[in-house]
């Protein structure tokens, strides 16, 4: 979707844009949209933009006729497909209940921290990953990333075999190849080695690497991690003399600043400081209080988005807005130029001093170690040492060697001839300026551990297939120091080893047990201890302690190092989903709407308006970035709140290996990246002459023009409790339809827009629990994803710096449901709990009930995205929950509340002859929500926490002048500005 008309010119005129929203009450959801461009016009005018194209305005009764005999015969036969045939089990397992799921606790890898887990396993095949509400890094939740964990375990392209040279070899041949190895070097003591490993918390792994280091004292052990943060090591030993990590509760503050910091969508403790931010902003009565959030940033995320407070600011400008910061807490006069308004300082700097041990300065993880150690001395100077923020010593301290770069010197100086590399990618991650194929066509040995046959794995002598996690024994650290266990939910798939087997063979044990590898390093774990270590899914009293920390007056000499450059900044971001590229294989990733963007299946270059109006650039336009003699071609598009002058560049694309990951788009941002940097200076923008395709869903299934999301101030909800009812259209109270009799369960759903960060967990979960199927990129260009659930951004004010909104738009089911008095062959029923049902056998394709849905949340399914053919279906088809059914093509489909599980909770209750409790019931958005945003149960239950949700007098039902009465009903966003900086607040709709 491209916002450059067939002459090349830029199609949004952004001056008219800012005289044309005037008013915060404005609501947009893109700047397409208020510029009523052709490309808004055509998705707002069809549900089916592909469709429209082919047909014309006005078709007439053949046509018709034809499409409607058409829709007919593919409907009928996509219902008929082949029977499978069903293998029986030789020996039952005596603890396995056919069709009855079991759960194992577990934790999962994020950048080298753990996360718990709880993972649901059908007759031994892993299907969906729920959060472990045990562990102090999940607490329930999940990311989109955990959830995609089942879909990597069974993904074809997997690594399934050893290769030597590039052809399969066997296992025993490469135990025969390492023996050698390792006789050579013990002989020399290790000399001319070097393992390359990723970032990492496992005490056992750490344990094995410091036996070889005994073994083989000349051995050399770098690592290399493309999203290593060092601001934060860097700063710590400076002030503190060790490599110290800050852990936060933001369940104990009042006033939080965050400078460049995205703790709710970065860093391995972000679902748990999501649940505690948002514990502090729920808001249910006018007395209840809330903490304020300021947000300083050089790029959107959804951290500033949640924020009460935003400026954008280039990235070279935050280290003197940090010693501003210390200079106006001291009482001292700053000499930083930064472009913060004085106004907006002082009001920032009182807030603090107010709120004094409950305030909070954060650094962004990927800001300079003086940004960091200014915000230590913030939090020192403010009392919050001890409340607020701890320091504990790091869980990914490892003594190493050096990095990639100081591998590729060695190598280069002849000092190293063998490479063994554990699960990195360096070929693809490697920065900018180091050559780093050449360096390793060099040596004499390179052997590859890793999932997939990647682009090191092409250029190395043996690559050796790595475990999944969901296939492993490991341990790992989390964010706070606490140690979990990693089980395995099912043996290897292709034989995979752990790095624990390959370090044990460097080590000189061919024949080992993984699951013994992990045991024998905590023997202080008896049996019982050991037992019930992988039950919780962690260590009981694991956490670390914290440390006793004192700021030093001078910042131990730290010192601003970087300018405000008068050029155009770099931004790097890691992809939220792909990360490091890691997962661009991974399809239910790549066609996850990214939540500010909404861009999928490929990345694009974000500038603000005002820089694309300097530049004379559009949506989708091609530019040339060079910076520090490297460039890449990659397409521009306009963000609002983006800050000017600066470009943000997303990791992670780009990939040359991987079915999927190949069909994707967008550019690698690697080769503009030099060493571990996140941004830089100086950059150079050149207009190409042509546009590269951006697949946006940021117009599908739009509802513009009416008062979809309601929002105010605290105290305008102060003064107006009520707000969500102002100005707004009231809901008919009288209907033709006869109400529904509900003698039973009366389901029902409230999600409040306060706590709502706009993660997109929920859509992933939704994903996994449902079968749901991606479509691809084409597919996806044409309005035609699958998702039952989305999750809408909107914006409120100027298009230079908007407020930004996230609203979850599942199925309301409507007790005056539009679909169902419209479906010819009652495929679309209510049932007897309020469930708008889809009976998918009888759907015939006529698509009369997404026609007929104003809230845009019927998927219709034009293509065969399920492979029904045993001879055809890959490992992949194993990740299906086998309770809901795998839907053909043909058939329309939607949110179900997850009947499934309503079921299955319902038939537990008969069996133990009980009504089913409040909350027993949990829909898969809900159960993945790290901000628990999502309320779901009985209606019919007068205490239940859906009816004192509900019953706040916030809550609202969308578009609710229609009279179609939801289920599903809302609760309206309410922040908390400093009245010195804003305006007080009027209760606002979009």
């Amino acid at each position: 979707m491209s916002a450059i008309d067939e002459k090349g010119r830029l199609a949004i005129d952004i001056a008219a844009l800012r005289r044309r929203l005037t008013s915060d009450r404005d609501m947009w959801r893109s700047l397409d949209e208020i510029a009523g461009t052709a490309d808004f016009r055509r998705f707002v005018e069809t549900e089916f933009p592909a469709i429209a194209e082919r047909l014309p305005a006005r078709p007439n009764r053949r046509t018709l006729l034809k499409l409607m005999g058409a829709s007919l015969s593919l409907a009928g036969l996509a219902a008929c497909s082949r029977a499978e045939s069903i293998v029986p089990y030789v020996r039952q397992p005596e603890i396995l209940i056919p069709g009855k799921p079991t759960y194992y606790a577990t934790t999962l890898s994020s950048d080298g921290f753990g996360i718990g887990a709880i993972v649901e396993s059908h007759e031994g095949r892993p299907t969906k990953v729920e959060g472990n509400p045990d562990h102090p890094a999940s607490l329930g939740g999940t990311d989109a990333v955990m959830q995609a964990a089942v879909l990597m375990l069974f993904d074809p392209d997997r690594s399934r075999t050893p290769l030597k040279n590039g052809e399969p070899a066997s296992y025993g041949d490469f135990l025969k190849d390492m023996a050698g190895l390792v006789s050579q070097w013990t002989a020399s003591k290790g000399q001319g080695g070097a393992l390359l490993i990723e970032s990492t918390t496992s005490p056992t792994l750490a344990a094995q690497l410091n036996a070889l280091r005994t073994r083989y004292p000349k051995l050399k052990i770098y690592r290399h991690d493309p999203l290593a943060a060092p601001g934060s090591a860097e700063a710590s030993r400076a002030l503190f003399g060790a490599a110290l990590t800050p852990v936060y509760r933001f369940n104990r503050t009042e006033t939080i600043v965050s400078l460049d910091a995205d703790f709710l969508g970065e860093g391995p403790g972000r679902l748990v400081y999501a649940r505690d931010f948002v514990a502090r902003r729920r808001v249910r009565s006018p007395s209840d209080r809330m903490s304020r959030l300021y947000a300083v940033e050089s790029t959107p995320t959804i951290t500033g988005a949640a924020a009460d407070h935003r400026l954008a600011i280039k990235p070279s400008e935050m280290e003197a807005v940090a010693a501003r910061l210390i200079a106006a807490l001291s009482g001292q006069a700053g000499t930083s130029r930064t472009s913060i308004d004085q106004t907006w300082m002082t009001a920032l700097v009182d807030d603090l001093k107010a709120a004094g041990h409950s305030a909070l300065v954060v650094p962004g993880a990927h800001q300079s170690a003086f940004v960091h150690a200014a915000a230590f001395a913030a939090n020192a100077s403010l009392g919050a040492l001890g409340n607020t923020v701890e320091f504990i010593e790091a869980p990914d301290a490892l003594s190493v060697d050096g990095d990639l770069e100081a591998m590729y010197e060695a190598i280069g100086l002849k000092a190293i001839d063998t490479v063994v590399v554990l699960g990195a990618n360096p070929l693809y991650t490697a920065p900018a300026g180091l050559d780093v194929q050449k360096a390793f066509s060099s040596v004499k040995l390179l052997v590859h551990h890793g999932l997939y046959r990647d682009e090191t794995a092409f250029l190395a002598h043996w690559h050796l297939p790595a475990a999944h996690e969901l296939e492993s024994w490991s341990d790992i650290r989390a964010y706070d120091g606490s140690t979990s266990m990693v089980q395995p939910l099912i043996r290897p798939l292709y034989d995979g080893k752990t790095g624990h087997e390959l370090l044990a063979v460097l080590g000189g044990a061919f024949d080992t047990d993984p699951l013994l590898l992990v045991r024998q390093h905590w023997t202080e774990l008896d049996d019982d201890a050991w037992r019930k270590a992988l039950r919780d899914g962690v260590i009981a009293n694991g956490a670390a302690k914290p440390v006793s920390v004192t700021v030093p007056p001078d910042l131990a000499g730290l010192k601003p190092a970087a300018k405000a450059g008068t050029g155009i900044d770099i931004r790097f971001v890691a992809d939220p989903w792909l990360r490091d590229g890691r997962f661009a294989n991974a399809s239910w990733l790549q066609e996850l709407p990214r939540p500010l963007t909404k861009i999928v299946w490929g990345n694009a270059a974000l500038i603000s308006p005002a820089t694309a109006e300097r530049l004379k650039v559009g949506n989708g336009e091609a530019i040339n970035v060079a910076c520090d003699g490297a460039d890449i071609d990659a397409p521009a598009w306009i963000v609002p709140g983006h800050p000017d002058e600066t470009i943000t560049l997303s990791i992670g694309f780009g990939r040359k290996v991987g079915s999927v990951a190949l069909l994707s788009g967008g550019y690698d941002a690697f080769q503009l990246r030099r060493g571990s940097q996140w941004f830089a200076t100086g950059a150079a923008i050149t207009l190409r002459k042509n546009s590269m395709r951006v697949i946006t869903t940021q117009q599908h299934q739009a509802m513009e023009g009416r008062a979809i999301v309601r929002h105010a101030s605290l105290d305008a909800f102060r003064q107006n409790p009520d707000f969500v009812r102002t100005d707004s259209p009231s809901a008919p109270t009288e209907s033709l339809y006869p109400a529904w009799p509900y003698k039973q369960e009366a389901w029902a759903m409230a999600i409040d827009l306060s706590t709502c960060i706009g993660c997109m967990a929920c859509v992933s979960a939704c994903q996994a629990e449902n079968n749901i199927a991606p479509v691809g990129p084409d597919e996806c260009e044409r309005g035609h994803e699958m998702h039952w659930l989305r999750v809408d951004r909107y914006y409120a004010g100027p298009v230079d710096a908007p407020e930004t909104f996230f609203q979850p738009v599942p199925c309301m089911h409507c007790e005056k449901a539009p679909c169902e008095v419209v479906c010819p062959v009652n495929a679309t029923v209510h049932t007897h709990d309020g469930l708008n049902a889809q009976v998918y056998n009888r759907c015939i394709g006529t698509r009369y009930c997404s026609q007929n849905c104003p809230y845009k949340v019927r998927r219709f399914n034009f293509l065969e995205h399920q492979s029904f053919d045993k001879d055809e279906a890959g490992p992949e088809q194993a990740v299906h929950n086998p309770n809901v059914s795998v839907r053909s093509r043909g058939v329309m489909e939607k949110c179900t509340y997850c009947v499934q599980r309503i079921s299955a909770k319902r038939i537990q209750a008969q069996i133990e002859n009980r009504d089913l409790a409040d909350g027993e019931v949990v829909t898969a958005c809900q159960q993945a929500c790290p901000t628990l945003a999502i309320t779901f149960g009985d209606r019919n239950k007068k205490d239940a926490k859906v009816v004192r949700e509900k019953s706040a007098p916030q809550n609202y039902a969308l578009l609710e002048e229609l009279n179609t009465r939801p289920r599903t009903t809302y609760l309206g966003k309410i922040c908390n500005p400093n009245g010195k900086l804003a305006k007080p607040g009027e209760a606002t709709d979009g």
